[in-house]
Formats: structure tokens, sequence, C-alpha cells
């Protein structure tokens, strides 16, 4: 082919492309009511080149989050398809979905990692990440919620607000994150609307404004009312085949169902209240002008006030549908939109001192065999463009990426530059890790350092960035641990660069080398992390390693208040070293101090101790706490009073130390040592006739049944269960139940600490950690143990262990 006629031929394949964009939400009148074509051409396939930089006010940067197993995969997939970007739909159970694209992902069917994608839907650019339920992958929840300006959190109908659905949605609340609820599987039988909202607004003390009414329940689900027009939108599908983008949208008269109409009738209303109750500007405008008649309120200036609400965080739209069986997703992504804020809507401090010169945030790393990191940067001002040397703040060094890619699931698209308010993919950055600030060059964050100063009016002296670099991840602390092992000596190098690549990615992921036995420590947030992780060292990395068992970090305490006395005298070389120390330990109430070791000393030593002396006697007092008596785990929930210490002329800090160290050890053996073990709060989902069998199984586990409730035609089981008993019970739940139950491990961060406590305890150790009735606020204790101080990312307010839902084979 001639180079003009492959000319010619391009020109007609974007005449073609900007035709179907033409049709994209075109009506027709068909038999008295409209018929709705939310697509493109069954064989157009949109490009992503469409629109490159499309005007700020027009993109939305979302998120979908939820529990295990809701439809956030299943819904960005119908989205993709409705939006034209993909040309058929995939399916979870059959492992064809755009954006699970990891082979550990299509095997078992659930989400590990977030996967970022990006389309069009009427003149709007979605930048979208559907991100992981299981909470052994809450980072990746975490920063891709630090980057986004709106999130779609999915619910089960049927089961309402869930374990993991707490975790997500206090993610968003502490990025300030304005939400749109979507009630999925509303075709269940089980789907329950009136339990799902009250779960909401129970559960997530959140606001919900219902914006629709679902038509029909279980199996006849055909479509929904939306309050805002009267409208009715019904997907006639008549086959299981049938994709649902045609549906039929029809106003509703007296021909319809009286009752539906009536609860039409009645949730307008209270959605009208409720939305001038919470908006001035709307409540004024009903005063005003339809005083008389609030029906008669344009569905436009509802629609407004609605949006208000909703970037204000006031409430929270809630919509209805089946994404599984193509009901419902199109408003949803009308309500995306309409309601969640574009990037020029949220209010970044940090940015405004930039200008239009670049700043950007590194929030995701991946590693490609052939394009090395592949870093995913969120883009706050100025313009990204490809073979540009960019300044990491945070690294303090400069780099030069070589390639711009928008990101579409594991296919990127490259392009010649990138705008604000965008997410891009870049090649070519081998320092920068999750969390960094990029900017344009040394000499524009200087700039923007001086435009801070200045406008602050303080005075800065050193550190010039410190406040004008974007706020990173937090980081949770790993829960499980276990020795990994390469097959020879000959790997050893390349299972730590596969460790090492494995780290840059994912973050919660640490690796460590025990000092006593020199092997390699693996330590990460669950089970299933661990397991993903070593099934990624053998197909990417081809390495065949060896796991050791999982461990649970147990911890030790004291029961007794008791003081010692002990005299260390040693002669080295021709130097004596005489030390004498005084001290008492206590116990100390853990849900006050969250599990920390306190040091004080005595008044008369406060301002007697020598410069140094000081710095040793706790340098002596926090190693005697890293290894207990009773079975060398770390020890905490301690006071220690230092009452006096007695140090001869020569006398070494070391020695100082060393004498601590054994009169602390001597100490805590007479005051008798008690071990802490994790409770975890288990909750069990299953059918009447398998209660008896889960019942006694659990018994066997040391677990404590607190209740057990009703929910529909199942059981639900609340226990205690120590955490070491709950290693691989999603398979015996399975042989016990034949695969009809399903269970989430919860484990509650404690409330009665304000936030500044919280984060002094995250720095402090590596374990400070407690599991807290939440609406009590008291310690849950099992007979016989102390409530666990234990290693869970207790920064996220509230924490839930993996759920694993088992299926029917």
């Amino acid at each position: 082919m001639s180079g003009r006629a492959l000319q010619t031929f391009s020109r007609m394949i974007w005449g073609r492309y900007l035709l179907t964009a033409g049709l994209q939400g075109c009506r027709c009148r068909l038999s008295c009511h409209l018929k709705r074509h939310y697509s493109f051409l069954p064989d157009d396939v949109k490009s992503l080149r469409a629109v490159v930089n499309p005007d700020i006010s027009k993109i939305r940067n979302i998120g979908i989050m939820a529990h295990i197993d809701a439809g956030k995969t299943t819904t960005t997939e119908r989205m993709l398809y409705y939006s034209g970007y993909t040309r058929a739909l995939g399916d979870v159970d059959d492992g064809d979905t755009v954006t699970d694209f990891m082979a550990q992902e299509r095997e078992r069917g659930i989400t590990i990692q977030s996967a970022a994608v990006t389309f069009d839907w009427k003149s709007h650019r979605i930048n979208l990440i559907d991100t992981p339920g299981h909470v052994d992958f809450t980072l990746e929840v975490e920063r891709a919620l630090r980057v986004l300006d709106g999130a779609v959190a999915v619910f089960d109908a049927s089961a309402g607000v869930e374990a993991q659905t707490l975790t997500v949605w206090r993610q968003a609340e502490k990025h300030h994150i304005p939400c749109v609820c979507f009630l999925n599987k509303m075709d269940k039988p089980a789907a329950n609307l009136s339990f799902s909202i009250e779960s909401i607004k129970q559960k997530l003390k959140a606001n919900p404004v219902l914006l629709q009414i679902p038509v029909g329940s279980g199996k006849n689900f055909t479509g929904v009312v939306d309050l805002l027009t009267n409208q009715k939108l019904i997907w006639k599908l008549k086959s299981m085949r049938d994709d649902g983008r045609v549906f039929e949208i029809k106003a509703l008269d007296q021909s319809d169902d009286p009752e539906l109409l009536q609860v039409v009738g009645e949730a307008r209303t209270a959605l009208i209240e409720q939305v001038a109750d919470l908006d001035d500007e709307f409540a004024e405008l009903l005063l005003t002008n339809f005083s008389d008649n609030f029906d008669a309120v344009p569905s436009i200036k509802l629609q407004e006030a609605i949006r208000r609400v909703t970037l204000a965080r006031k409430g929270v739209p809630v919509l209805c549908g089946s994404s599984l069986r193509n009901k419902g997703v199109q408003p949803l992504l009308d309500a995306i939109t309409a309601y969640l804020p574009a990037p020029n809507e949220r209010h970044h401090d940090l940015v405004r001192w930039y200008k239009d010169d670049l700043c950007a945030l590194a929030f995701k790393v991946l590693h490609d065999k052939q394009r090395g990191p592949l870093v995913f940067l969120r883009i706050y001002s100025g313009t990204l463009k490809p073979q540009t040397a960019i300044h990491n703040i945070n690294r303090n060094s400069t780099e030069r990426m070589s390639r711009l890619l928008v990101p579409f699931a594991d296919q990127h698209v490259e392009i010649p530059s990138m705008t604000a308010g965008n997410i891009a993919l870049t090649v070519g950055l081998k320092q920068t890790v999750t969390g960094d600030t990029i900017v344009s060059s040394k000499a524009a964050a200087a700039a923007a350092a001086r435009r801070a100063q200045n406008d602050s009016g303080a005075e800065k002296k050193g550190g010039e960035h410190a406040n004008i670099i974007l706020s990173g991840v937090e980081v949770p602390d790993p829960v499980f641990f276990c020795t990994i092992e390469p097959p020879s000596m000959a790997k050893q190098a390349d299972l730590e660069n596969a460790l090492n690549c494995l780290q840059r990615e994912d973050p919660s992921l640490k690796v460590r080398v025990d000092p006593d036995s020199g092997q390699t420590i693996l330590c990460g947030m669950g089970e299933l992390h661990i397991e993903i992780i070593h099934d990624r060292i053998r197909r990417e990395y081809g390495i065949e390693t060896h796991l050791g068992p999982l461990q649970v970090a147990y911890r030790e305490t004291i029961l007794n208040e008791v003081s010692t006395t002990d005299t260390l005298d040693r002669t080295v070389g021709e130097r004596r070293h005489v030390v004498t120390v005084e001290l008492a330990v206590r116990p100390v109430d853990i849900t006050s101090v969250g599990g920390s070791c306190e040091i004080t000393f005595t008044e008369k030593l406060e301002g007697q101790l020598l410069p140094g002396v000081k710095e040793a006697v706790e340098n002596g007092v926090h190693s005697s706490y890293l290894q207990g008596p009773l079975l060398g785990y770390p020890v905490q929930g301690i006071s220690t009073l230092i009452q006096d210490v007695t140090i001869e002329p020569g006398t070494s800090a070391a020695m100082v130390s060393a004498c601590v160290s054994r009169c602390m050890l001597k100490a805590l053996r007479l005051a008798g040592g008690q071990v802490l073990e994790p409770v975890m709060s288990l909750e069990v989902t299953v059918g009447e006739e398998h209660l008896s069998s889960v019942l006694g199984d659990l018994a066997q586990r040391r677990g404590t049944v607190r209740d057990i409730q009703s929910r529909h035609d199942n059981k639900v089981l609340l226990a205690t269960v120590p955490l070491a008993e709950m290693m691989g019970y999603s398979t015996i739940l399975r042989t016990v139940t034949s695969g009809n139950a399903t269970f989430s491990l919860e484990l509650d961060a404690y409330e009665a600490m304000n936030p500044q406590e919280q984060n002094t305890l995250l720095k402090r150790m590596v374990s400070q950690r407690l599991w807290v009735e939440e609406e009590l606020e008291v310690c849950r204790l099992r007979p016989g143990v102390i409530p666990s101080v234990f290693n869970f990312p207790a920064h996220l307010g509230r924490v839930s262990a993996r759920k694993t839902t088992t299926k029917q084979p």
C-alpha cells in the first residue's frame, strides 16, 4: 500500500471514530417510549488517543472500592464495554477481565493489585482504578485513594456493609474523598434495599441519599426508577447473552403499578426534604419558588444540589443495579460525571506554590522485563512530557523520563504530553519509588519553597523543601513472618534481586535477615499476601524457593510490680568498671498506652545524671524489651522507673547499659511473665444445617462464641478465636460446610486514642496494636489470656483481616 493510500485509509478510520462518537447517547422514539443506546457500534473499539488532554473540568479520577466479591471488577468491565473501549464483556469466573490481568488474579478470581484504566464517557475523561478487596492488599487501596478525587463504593445488596467495606470507607474518609454508593447484585433473591441503606447509616455513619428505586426484586429485577426525573429505566434482556447496552426510558404514569407509584412518590419527597436539610441554597430555592409544590422543582436544580452535598461530603448518592446482569451501569457512569469532583474542585494546599510548574506524586511502581520500572504518576500541576529531565525532591536526584504512556491495565498507549489532573505512566525513572514528589527541576522546587515561605511569613532554616513535598503513603507494618530460601546458593543473588524488585512494587512487603540464624525473613500482610509473593517469584523470576512455616508474632508482659538492684564490677585490662542500678517495673494498662513501654527517672536522677549516662541507661532498658524472659518474644505493656544509678569514675557507657539490661532481665523474671496472644474477631455466615459442625470445629480451635444471629435464611456466627488457630481455616470451612459458607476475620483498632497518640504508637515499636471492642472501647478478654497487642495497621482506624469466600465446586 502506498503512503498516500495509507494516509487516506487512516483518515477514513478516524472519520468513523468521530462519527460513532457523535452517535453516543443518541435517542430514537420507538413505540411511544425512549430507547437509549449508550455505546458505539458493535464492531467499533474506541481509541485512547481520541482525547489526549481534555479540559480539567471534564476529568474524573475515581476508584472502585468494596468488600471481597461485591462486584468491583465486574462493574469496571461493564464500564469499559459501554464506553466503547472493549469489544466483549469479560467475566471474573472466566478469567478474561481487563483489570485482572495477572495469572494469580485470573486463577483465583480475585483482584490482587490495583489496575488503572482510562476511558471517555459523554465528553468526560474517566481515570479509573480497580482496587483489591482483601485486607492483605490494603496498601493497594491506600495508595490508590491517595491520588484519586472520588470513589465508587460497591455493595452486595444482600449483605450491605461488610468487614472490608468499613476499612476502605475509612481510608476514603482519611483522604476526604467524596463517594457514590452502588448497591450491586439487586437480582439476588436476598437483595434488600432498606437493609443496605440502614447498614450504611449504622455502620458507616454516613448519610445515604437514595437516587433510585429498584423495579422488581430478585430474578424479577428489571430496572430502576430515577427519583430526580421520575423516569423508569428498564432493561428487557432477551437472553443471558444480551449485553444490556440498550434500555428503555419511560416516564412514570398512572398505568404503572400503584404500589410502585406510591413508593416512588414517598421516596422522591424524602429525597427533596433530605437534600433541603443538607444544602441551604436548595432549601432557599424551595421556600422561595416552590413552596406550594415541592414536586415541581426542576430535576437539574435537584441534581446541582446533590452535587454540592456530595462534594461537601455531607451525603453519599446511592444507586442500584446488577453489573453481572448488565443492568444499571450506564446510570452509574452518569452519576460519576454528575456528582464526583473534577481535579480542579479538589483543593491541594501545597500545589498552589508550583503555579504552572510540574508537580506530580509517584504512587505505584511496576517492573516490566523489557521496559524496566514503570512509575504511575498523578499530575497535580504543569505538563509532563517524555524525553525530559525531572527532579525527585525526596531522593534529591534528577532522572530522565524516556516515554510517557496512558495506562490501560496491562496495555499502554504512548502519548506526547499530559496535563494536570491526569494519571500517567512513565518509563525510565529508575530511582523513584512510591510516595516521591516529582517536579520539573531543582530550581522549580526552590522557587515553590520561596513562594511558600514568603506567603507564610515564617523563616525556614534548612530543609527548604519540607513544606512543598506532597504527603506520601502510610505503609502498614507486616503481620505474618516466614523464612524464604533459594533452591541453591547459586540462586541467592537472583532471589535477592527478585525480592528487591517486589519490595519496590509493594512497600507493604518487608524483607529482613535474622541476625541469629542468618536466614532471610519474608514479612507480609497475611497468608494470601505471602502466598502470592511466593508464586510471583516462581513464575516471574523462575526461582523455586522454599517457604518456612508461617509464624505469629506473640508478645510478653508482666503480672506484678517488682523492685530490684544489681551491681556490675568488672576489670578490663587496667581499668575497673563499677556500676550499681536500682529500678522498678510494673505492668500498665495496655488499653491506655497501646502496649508501649515507658521509661521514667526519679526526680533526683533527672538533674544528676552526666551527659551520655541517661542515654546508656535507656539503651540498656530498650535492649531488654526486645527479648522476654519466658519465650524470647518482645516485651511490652511495662513501665520502668530508674530509682538510682551509682557509677564509679572511669566506668564506660557500655558497662552501664550492660548492668541496666541485666537488672531489667532479673526484674522481669521476678515479676512473673505472661504471653500475649493475638485474638481475632470471627464472623461466619453459614446455613443452619451446618451450624453445629462449624461450632464443633471452633471449639477445637479454642474459640469463644459471642453471639449467633439470623440473616435471611442463614445463621451468622460471631466468635473470638486465636489467630494462630486460624491458619488454613478457609479450607477446613469449605470441607465442613460443603463449600456453602463465608467467613471474615476482623481486628478492630482501638478508638479510645486520639490521632496524635496513634501516630506515636505507629512509630515506636514494630508490634504496637491492640484489638478493642469498637463501640464499648474496652478490651475483649479470652479467659486466661491478656488481650493481644499485635502488629496490624492501626492507622487505618479499623482493620479487617482477609475474608475468603468459598463457593460450590
